[in-house]
């Protein structure tokens, strides 16, 4: 004999075998929670010359000390820098820079799927092909040859990244507007004579907003790592300029006898990843439930 199943509503989170795990209520205030980390960032990046004790660029102690020794929370480096300073500036340039390629990525790839994806046809095509010509573009080695040629800057770095990164926002925002150009509310605008401009920003835009928002917000975390490991490399700013992925290149060799100087950068790229890609989530969950 069958029998019948509990009755479980849509929004209720489940496991992955299908039990439930939190009620609707918790979860969606987990989640928000979790998406307001990057508010959190955000702020403490914005702070960041508030916030920090010294001066990232002078040496105000003696150099090498253990964190928490001298007053120094994180310790200081090899010439006697405030580490904590050095990573609260290192965040927030970190952190706004994968915003600003992200923000980037948004305006120009959204602009391309949308264009393709209301136009169709032959702009379609020509659209599709130069936004796979520069999805097959390895983003370190374009920033290296970028660099290569314009000169070692930070800014240089940046503009390569955002070259190659916003084909992933045209090929999400096309799929989604392809997909909303068939529903009958779009029909119902066109033939009521409404133009592909006004369809376009009216109807297709708003409905395809939630896919490329999702999308951005799981992409900081990779932004952040791809951003801290050119810098690494020597492709971000020049010294003395605080930034996480070039500390933690400079001060390399000091890793097994005072392992907090590469070790604390390090930590907050690792910290500025996870955030990316739990409040990414988070959002993604919210979204879904709407």
């Amino acid at each position: 004999m069958a029998v019948a199943e509990p009755h479980v509503t849509a929004a209720t989170p489940r496991r992955r075998g299908g039990g439930r795990i939190l009620p609707a209520g918790a979860a969606r205030w987990i989640n928000w929670s979790l998406a307001g980390l990057l508010a959190v960032v955000t702020l403490v990046a914005l702070l960041a010359p508030l916030i920090a004790p010294h001066d990232p660029l002078q040496p105000v102690g003696m150099p090498q000390l253990s964190p928490g020794q001298g007053g120094f929370l994180l310790g200081s480096d090899s010439i006697g820098r405030d580490i904590l300073s050095r990573v609260l500036f290192g965040l927030r340039t970190s952190w706004f820079a994968a915003l600003a390629v992200i923000a980037s990525g948004l305006v120009v790839g959204g602009t391309v799927g949308l264009v393709a994806g209301t136009v169709g046809g032959f702009v379609d095509d020509v659209l599709m092909r130069v936004t796979d010509g520069f999805l097959a573009l390895p983003a370190p080695v374009l920033a290296i040859a970028v660099v290569a040629a314009l000169g070692p800057s930070f800014p240089h770095t940046l503009l390569a990244v955002a070259i190659v990164w916003w084909p992933f926002y045209a090929r999400i925002v096309r799929g989604e507007t392809r997909a909303l150009a068939a529903r009958p509310h779009v029909e119902a605008a066109r033939l009521a004579g409404a133009g592909p401009f006004s369809i376009a920003l009216r109807h297709l835009a708003p409905g395809a907003l939630p896919a490329a928002v999702v999308t951005a917000s799981l992409d900081i975390g990779n932004l952040v790592l791809t951003l801290a490991g050119l810098s690494f490399l020597g492709l971000g700013q020049p010294a003395p300029a605080p930034e996480l992925g070039a500390d933690s290149a400079r001060n390399l060799q000091f890793l097994l006898q005072y392992s907090w100087i590469p070790v604390m950068p390090g930590l907050a790229v690792l910290l500025l990843a996870l955030v990316g890609n739990v409040a990414g989530d988070a959002i993604r969950n919210l979204m879904d439930d709407r």
